[in-house]
């Protein structure tokens, strides 16, 4: 089974009354490894951010991050999903949905999550691992953040 994710985005009408906007199964879902799948659910760019007119930035592609901005993603980790050791230039909410999943450090430590387990994720390397039997869903909301230093140095986002 695929990731299928309903989103509902509000909006106004011109005279400022409050409507929807779009109420769809998301359709960008993408895979760039195998055992996972993500869907970004909405981005913004720029701090504050901008509540004004209707434009669907999920039309455009995405790398993990928007420099100076937010990505609202969903992630579908099957058993046995392909590692990634990554950090990003951001500071990253993660909500388990479904299932159990293991946050691996580059030091070694394990952080397992279950269901309804959250996790904030401040610059650091990591892995997600499903060592599990069943499929985990996690939901990410990344805000872009400067790069962590150490000794004076930068930490860049790599992987």
């Amino acid at each position: 089974m695929s990731l299928q994710i309903r989103r509902v985005v509000t909006g106004h009408t011109k005279n400022g009354r409050a409507k929807v906007e779009i109420d769809e199964i998301a359709t960008n879902v993408i895979s760039n490894r195998p055992g996972a799948s993500s869907c970004v659910v909405w981005s913004t760019k720029g701090f504050p951010v901008d509540n004004d007119g209707f434009n669907d930035p999920t039309k455009a592609s995405f790398k993990t991050t928007v420099e100076g901005g937010s990505v609202f993603r969903i992630v579908r980790y099957e058993p046995g999903v392909s590692p990634r050791n990554h950090r990003t230039d951001s500071i990253d909410y993660a909500v388990v949905m479904s299932g159990a999943i293991e946050m691996e450090l580059d030091d070694g430590v394990v952080a397992k999550l279950k269901a309804g387990d959250v996790l904030v994720q401040r610059g650091t390397i990591h892995n997600w691992v499903n060592r599990g039997p069943e499929v985990c869903v996690v939901a990410f909301v990344l805000i872009s953040a400067k790069p962590v230093t150490a000794d004076g140095k930068p930490l860049t986002a790599v992987g």
